[in-house]
Parts: structure tokens; C-alpha cells; sequence
């Protein structure tokens, strides 16, 4: 069991260079679990791309029923002094601090793709490269 952020389940959704990588993770733990907003997130991604041309509206709706299905029942609300505490100490968006917190809740890692969480959240956030050696 682990927590995953909107950058890896994008990844995983939607083809790109960290795909393969995303295949990894969900492989190595089918069992990823994120606050309930990361829906938001994905949503406002799916829209960017389909406003640059490069997702069809078909396309983004195919994508978002995919990761809403992968995420089924794997979603959980987070407190927001512990969400706060993280964003004052880290200096991370509170958005990424959500899934840290989680993740700190849950007492699993958060796997992500993001370099600034790696950097300032390091005792609770994992790469996607780390985890899957």
C-alpha cells in the first residue's frame, strides 16, 4: 500500500516518458491510495491538454474513467492542520502537502515524481525511481 500523488497517476493514465516508469511502480504495489484531490488535479491537467490540441474530449473522458477506476475506493479526506503544518514547514503547495500527509497518516510512503516534495518532505516522500529499484 502506498500513497501516489496526481503526477504519478497522470503518468500512469496518460503516455508519456515517465509512463514506463509509472507501469513500475503500480507493479512493484497495485495498492495506491491519495486524498480525494487529486481528482481536481488530474481533471485540470486533462482539460490543459485538451485546450493544447493534444487530447481529443473523447480522449480526456476515456482518461479520467480509467484513473477513476483505478482509484476506486481508495480515496480518503485529510485533516487540514496536518495538510498546514507540512505547507509552513516545507514551503511545498499545500495541494502536494495533502498527499504527504496522507501518506504520514496512512504510515506508507508517498511515491512521486515531484522534486521539490522529494527535496523538502524527504523522510515521507519516495521517487518513483527509488521505489522500484
Amino acid at each position: 500500500m502506498i500513497v501516489v500523488d496526481t503526477n504519478l497517476i497522470v503518468n500512469f493514465v496518460v503516455e508519456s516518458e515517465l509512463t514506463q516508469q509509472a507501469e513500475r511502480v503500480f507493479a512493484r504495489d497495485p495498492q495506491w491510495f491519495a486524498p480525494f484531490l487529486w481528482r481536481s488535479e488530474l481533471r485540470n491537467v486533462l482539460a490543459l491538454y485538451f485546450h493544447h490540441g493534444l487530447l481529443s474530449l473523447e480522449d480526456i473522458l476515456d482518461l479520467m474513467q480509467r484513473a477513476e477506476t483505478l482509484m476506486q475506493d481508495r480515496e480518503y479526506p485529510v485533516a487540514s492542520a496536518p495538510v498546514l503544518n507540512l505547507a509552513a514547514r516545507s514551503r511545498c503547495t499545500a495541494y502536494d502537502c495533502e498527499f504527504v500527509a496522507l501518506a504520514q497518516y496512512l504510515g506508507v510512503p508517498l511515491v512521486t515524481f515531484d522534486r521539490q516534495v522529494l527535496s523538502a518532505l524527504s523522510s515521507a516522500a519516495i521517487s518513483a525511481d527509488t521505489f522500484t529499484l
